[in-house]
């Protein structure tokens, strides 16, 4: 009679360990992630300790890190200023400004830069070309022709004139193509089989896959307009039309001995950008990554 002898059942494969990176090599690391965020975070410290200051404290010696006497008498007096520096209102107007100008840096790129990565017309690489080189030009030659032609349509010290220059800048239609790029190609397609046109197709299909990219260019917009301090001297006359960063400079003219009061002030502008950066933090790395998919 046969026998059947029973073979062993081999055992299920163990994934090996993960590499542990060197002892000293993570300790390096993080040491110097300490170091940057010390050197990031010591002016914003400084910032906020010098604005709940006294006036005398601020310039006492030794300085010290930690106010002796904390007190919000700086943001009393910034907020209660006269019609000469009304702060609120140029927190106001920077707020408009800046949120109206990233949302038509959005919609005007989105489209442009779809067009760039999908359709394909004569001249596409030359106009792109052109788009793209527009980057290496400094801004500052742009100031003339553009105070021209804000003055021919009647935007002079209105709001209108810091919203729309600017909103359909080179920046934009390249950062959002090189996402689009990386977009595959069959959910598009998947799509026409179905019946959808490209509006449908750039609207419920690509624009939902570009999300982290959408925002990283909104964050970008609003901080880059937040932050303009040359163009709304030129085009802002009207004192409670102002926006933020010329109007804490002139804030510093009045209040030049008073430290506290002018942190106070570049506190309050900085707030909302922490904020935001804080909320849109992962899109905007998740942004940067996917646009560095495909070139």
């Amino acid at each position: 009679m046969a026998t059947t002898v029973a073979t062993p059942t081999s055992a299920p494969a163990v994934p090996p360990a993960r590499r542990r990176r060197p002892l000293g090599r993570s300790v390096g690391f993080y040491a110097g992630m300490v170091v940057l965020a010390v050197v990031f975070l010591a002016p914003l410290v400084w910032m906020l300790s010098t604005s709940l200051k006294t006036a005398s404290d601020a310039t006492d010696l030794p300085l010290t890190w930690i106010p002796e006497n904390p007190t919000t008498e700086a943001y009393s007096t910034i907020l209660q200023a006269g019609s000469d520096t009304p702060v609120l209102r140029w927190f106001l107007n920077s707020m408009v400004a800046a949120t109206a100008h990233a949302v038509l840096v959005v919609a005007t790129a989105a489209p442009a830069a779809y067009a760039m990565a999908r359709m394909q017309f004569r001249f596409k690489r030359s106009i792109l070309a052109a788009i793209i080189s527009t980057l290496f030009i400094p801004n500052i030659i742009f100031l003339t022709p553009t105070f021209l032609i804000v003055d021919r349509l009647g935007w002079i010290d209105t709001l209108i004139a810091l919203i729309v220059p600017g909103a359909a800048g080179a920046f934009g239609v390249f950062f959002l193509r090189q996402l689009f790029l990386a977009v595959p190609v069959e959910l598009e397609e998947a799509a026409y089989l179905d019946g959808a046109n490209r509006f449908v197709v750039f609207t419920r299909i690509v624009l939902p896959l570009s999300k982290p990219a959408l925002a990283t260019l909104a964050v970008l917009s609003f901080l880059s307009n937040w932050n303009e301090f040359l163009w709304p001297v030129y085009v802002i006359f009207t004192r409670t039309r102002e926006t933020l960063p010329p109007g804490l400079a002139t804030l510093q003219g009045a209040f030049t001995q008073n430290y506290p009061v002018v942190m106070a002030g570049a506190v309050i502008a900085s707030v909302p950008v922490l904020i935001l950066y804080v909320l849109a933090q992962r899109h905007i790395i998740e942004g940067v990554s996917q646009t560095g998919v495909k070139g």
